[in-house]
């Protein structure tokens, strides 16, 4: 029963606060957010008696947001500045949008009042079509001006975007798709990449290959194009350079160590005997056996076959417009090769088993100068593609 009560409390206590948030919202003048509390309740259950204050809380809400909406859309419409065209819309397609979600929660009935709720609704289809008008109008003129009379690429890329947003609200207007093609292709800035070979170690192809897959760096930059073949026709903006300083590749190295190991082992068994030599018996009368242990011996030969390799690199950012280097980030990385295997003299028994994983291997071929390059580029490809995929040239 104390459960059933607590429950009950907290219900009750949730209800009040909910209200009173959105009491707040509407003395704050933040209608927006007490129509859409109010609206969220009522939608779960507008008849429970614990709503019915949402219903009053929305409808002066309602009352209250398109009444200063309204005289916000006056003002602008004096101030004849084409730039508030998209407000003027957004505030008619939002005046429309909060009747459609209040709409299918009729009727509204106040108990206490003995009344329905009244909801002033106008049409405002004609009112956002003719906005939509004029603002695609102001729109396809004011990207046709910036891409007429555009100095830098910025101004393209501002063209771009407000034609795109005509391309959302009011699709096919006019040409809009060749002039955002247009646009887009005057904003793109294009990075040349070269990668330069500064030691005396050949640099393997699949590496260089893999170094200038820029499909797999996960770069996410709409307005820049890597170019890792070079157009010769092409005025690039940036350059990037991946030069390796230094590529050095240890010898083949074979290191032996011995190690002598002792174990006390079972040896089978024996009867256990007193100070006196006679055998001992447990209380069934039954002789006492013993393991047996002895000492084994094991000379353990084990041979570690080494190879390394270190790459030192640089990545530079280079504006080509001012001959300027932007950044440059040292990327450095190390591959190492290691192999083990062993044999032995005496008995294997006194060994651990993970020495014994030894015991079953075999000396292998070292790996080419090549391939330890490669290897150790894995490890410098990642790091040049957290650099790549995270830098901004602007």
């Amino acid at each position: 029963m104390k459960k059933i009560l607590l429950l009950s409390v907290i219900i009750v206590f949730s209800a009040c606060s909910g209200v009173k948030k959105t009491q707040e919202a509407l003395n704050t003048g933040n209608y927006a957010t007490a129509m859409n509390k109010a609206i969220t309740n009522l939608a779960d259950n507008k008849t429970k008696k614990g709503h019915q204050q949402y219903i009053t809380l929305l409808e002066e809400a309602f009352a209250k947001n398109a009444a200063r909406e309204q005289q916000d859309i006056v003002f602008l419409q004096n101030d004849g500045n084409p730039a508030n065209l998209e407000s003027i819309y957004n505030k008619y397609l939002q005046l429309k949008q909060i009747q459609q979600r209040i709409r299918p929660l009729l009727p509204l009935h106040i108990n206490d009042e003995g009344r329905n709720a009244e909801f002033n609704f106008v049409n405002y289809d004609d009112k956002i079509l003719n906005t939509k008008d004029d603002l695609s109008e102001h729109l396809y003129q004011s990207a046709n001006n910036l891409l007429s009379s555009a100095k830098y690429k910025t101004d393209f890329r501002n063209a771009y975007e407000d034609l795109k947003y005509l391309q959302e609200i009011n699709p096919g207007y006019k040409e809009t798709v060749a002039k955002m093609d247009e646009a887009y292709n005057k904003g793109l800035e294009y990075v040349k990449v070269e990668i330069a070979n500064q030691t005396q170690q050949i640099i393997p192809e699949r590496l260089e290959v893999e170094l200038l897959d820029f499909n797999a760096f996960g770069i996410d930059n709409f307005w820049l194009q890597y170019h890792t073949n070079p157009l010769q026709n092409m005025q690039y903006d940036y350059a990037m350079n991946l030069d390796f300083m230094e590529i050095n590749v240890s010898p083949e190295r074979v290191n032996e160590t011995q190690v002598i190991k002792e174990r006390q082992i079972k040896d089978g068994w024996e009867y256990l005997l007193d100070t006196e030599g006679n055998v001992v018996k447990d209380s069934l009368g039954q002789k006492i056996k013993i393991d047996k242990m002895r000492t084994v011996t094991c000379k353990l030969f084990q041979f570690t076959q080494t190879k390394s390799a270190q790459i030192g690199a640089k990545v530079s950012f280079t504006d080509l417009r001012s001959g300027q280097e932007i950044n440059s980030y040292p990327l450095s990385s190390e591959f190492i090769f290691e192999h083990i295997f062993a044999n032995y003299q005496g008995d294997k028994r006194a060994l651990e088993d993970d020495l014994l994983l030894y015991l079953n291997a075999r000396e292998v071929p070292f790996p080419s100068n090549e391939q330890m390059v490669y290897d150790a580029g894995e490890d410098l490809k990642t790091r040049l593609k957290n650099i790549v995929a995270k830098y901004q040239f602007n």
